[in-house]
């Protein structure tokens, strides 16, 4: 189970525009919390001026996974066994102005490695619904898509990932699912290595023997940080086990 090295170039060279791990507030350059007092002189506005420069980026290979049909819905795990994993993904156009209503759909694999629809690709056989760990949601009035699942887990030749579509104007469907729409982005979330070495000491992520891919190891993933769509991670909890909140800006061209 690998991606070719050969789908880690640039798909449609498409443009996007990514904030560096910040909500879309973050880009309100000089604006004030309700009650914060004004700042002291020009000088102390400058630096979050400075912050709020986007940067180009390319799009990630889609990888052989993607299924059709996704379900709309927040809560992906299904039950799946994991550490959590709460994601708070902000959309922007190339204006740096916050998109509503766009449906931010996520993919991955469990902890052992394994995607639905593909159970036991990964060496490890378990039964396979053809949905966990799969779904999207619409960007709320701020842009920004909450997602509830796990983290991933890992497999031969890649590092730990989420796939990541964003799509606009779909319809939503009796069924849970979405139709039609512009597919504007398709990329990769990933994790920094640290974080990623210590879920690796725990169940059920300990059981999975396959040889792990690291983040620099990785034949997709560029080092280009945020701009390339690595999330920046804050411990819930005490221990690894209490799970992570994950934040970045997908930036979408919608010319």
């Amino acid at each position: 189970m690998t991606d070719t090295p050969e789908a880690a170039n640039p798909i449609g060279r498409r443009t996007l525009l990514i904030a560096t791990g910040a909500t879309a507030a973050t880009l309100a350059v000089g604006a004030a919390a309700p009650g914060a007092p004004a700042a002291a002189d020009t000088a102390d506005t400058q630096p979050v001026a400075a912050a709020a420069v986007c940067t180009l980026t390319k799009e990630m290979t889609e990888g052989p996974y993607y299924l059709d049909g996704a379900l709309v819905r927040s809560d992906l795990t299904e039950g799946k066994a994991g550490i959590p994993l709460k994601l708070a993904l902000t959309v922007v156009n190339s204006s740096c102005a916050v998109v509503p209503n766009a449906l931010v759909e996520l993919w991955h694999a469990d902890a052992l490695g394994e995607y639905s629809g593909y159970v036991g690709n990964n060496g490890h056989h378990e039964s396979d619904d053809g949905t966990f760990l799969r779904g999207g949601v619409l960007t709320n009035a701020s842009g920004v898509a909450d997602l509830t699942t796990i983290y991933p887990g890992w497999y031969r030749g890649r590092c730990v990932h989420i796939h990541v579509k964003v799509h606009t104007g779909v319809t939503l469907t009796s069924d849970g699912s979405f139709t039609g729409g512009t597919e504007l982005h398709t990329g990769q979330l990933f994790f920094d290595e640290s974080v990623t070495a210590k879920v690796a000491t725990v169940s059920p992520y300990s059981t999975n023997t396959v040889t792990r891919t690291t983040l620099s190891q990785d034949s997709i993933y560029d080092g280009g940080g945020a701009s390339s769509g690595l999330l920046t991670l804050t411990a819930l909890g005490g221990s690894t086990s209490s799970g992570y909140t994950g934040t970045l800006t997908l930036g979408v061209d919608q010319s």
